[in-house]
């Protein structure tokens, strides 16, 4: 599965190259843009997509850089940044933090919440000493902000729930404060589960429901907030090119849907069956407090913002989306990039 949708991915963007980089290209001078958290399913694919259209992409990396390359040294732990290889950035996005998966013990939490406030408030204190700061501050955020509420309708005004990850999500956006009293446009794109077949959740997924083994998890009334990666990249343009929005923004599709939903299209898409049900305590006996907060509770959160603003969804609907994502391609037509 992996390497047929590698193949897929590569002839995506040999083929359509000029039809991605265009609507941006149109709508921006050339930009130098610094990415926090580039390695990542969005980040890498984010920097891949800014490239594409003309734009400068500056990685911001804690390794040591690499000579010749636009890469600047931080470190969250240590506090440290070099704020001078931020001088002449017109924009920032932020998508640096622990992956979530797994048990939560007090450490991991600790470095769940860490990675992500302590890195954004190093980001944002240092962006706002600059003589010149940059414009915008895109900091991502997530839509476990409104804790689990069930089937109701949450839109960005919408205040914080209870639980680990809405208080995470709560100082996170917080976070960004001295960016914002630096005068920088910050916006917070709050982030549902991002799918595609080479990363994600969506990837740990696959291989389950290939065996059968794909079930509801609990009572499968809980609502997942889906956005297919490439939404979610076009999504965060958006918001890099849309002067009105800042603070709040939900970046999920427009068509949530409950885990039992979920786990049907995607069976069906996949051509197997559903299998059992995973029990809410099942769940419990093996990660903790992490499957009451994520797998067995959920955010029916609609973008209103986004959509007011005028973006379009190219993928609004689950199955059709995971048809594009998962259907076999034939590649026999395109013609690879010379070495």
């Amino acid at each position: 599965m992996d390497e047929r949708q590698a193949d897929r991915r590569a002839g995506e963007a040999q083929a359509g190259a000029e039809e991605l980089r265009l609507p941006l290209a149109a709508e921006l001078s050339p930009l130098r843009v610094a990415v926090a958290g580039s390695s990542g399913l969005i980040g890498s694919a984010l920097c891949d997509r800014l490239t594409m259209a003309g734009h400068s992409v500056i990685r911001l990396v804690r390794r040591t850089p690499q000579a010749g390359t636009n890469e600047v040294h931080w470190d969250p732990r240590a506090g440290q940044i070099d704020s001078g290889g931020l001088l002449g950035i017109d924009a920032v996005i932020n998508l640096a933090g622990e992956n979530i998966a797994g048990r939560w013990t007090a450490a991991r939490k600790r470095a769940i919440r860490d990675s992500r406030i302590k890195g954004t408030r190093l980001l944002s204190a240092a962006l706002a000493g600059l003589d010149s700061p940059p414009a915008v501050l895109i900091n991502a955020s997530a839509t476990g902000f409104y804790g689990d509420r069930g089937a109701e309708m949450l839109v960005e005004h919408e205040p914080a729930g209870t639980g680990f990850l809405a208080e995470l999500c709560r100082e996170w956006e917080a976070a960004t404060e001295p960016a914002q009293r630096a005068g920088l446009r910050v916006a917070h794109p709050r982030l549902g589960v991002v799918l595609d077949p080479l990363g994600g959740a969506l990837r740990q997924l696959i291989p389950l429901f290939e065996r059968g083994l794909g079930g509801v998890l609990g009572s499968g009334e809980q609502y997942l907030p889906w956005i297919t990666l490439s939404d979610a990249i076009e999504a965060l343009l958006h918001l890099l090119r849309r002067d009105e929005l800042r603070g709040a923004v939900n970046v999920t599709a427009p068509e949530p849907v409950t885990n039992r939903q979920f786990t049907h299209v995607l069976a069906e898409v996949l051509g197997r069956r559903v299998g059992l049900t995973a029990p809410a305590f099942a769940l419990r006996l093996l990660l903790g407090e992490m499957a009451d907060q994520t797998l067995l509770s959920g955010q029916r959160a609609i973008p209103a913002r986004l959509i007011d603003s005028g973006f379009v969804f190219r993928w609004p609907k689950l199955e059709p989306a995971l048809l594009a994502m998962l259907s076999p391609v034939d590649l026999s037509g395109v013609v690879p990039p010379e070495d």
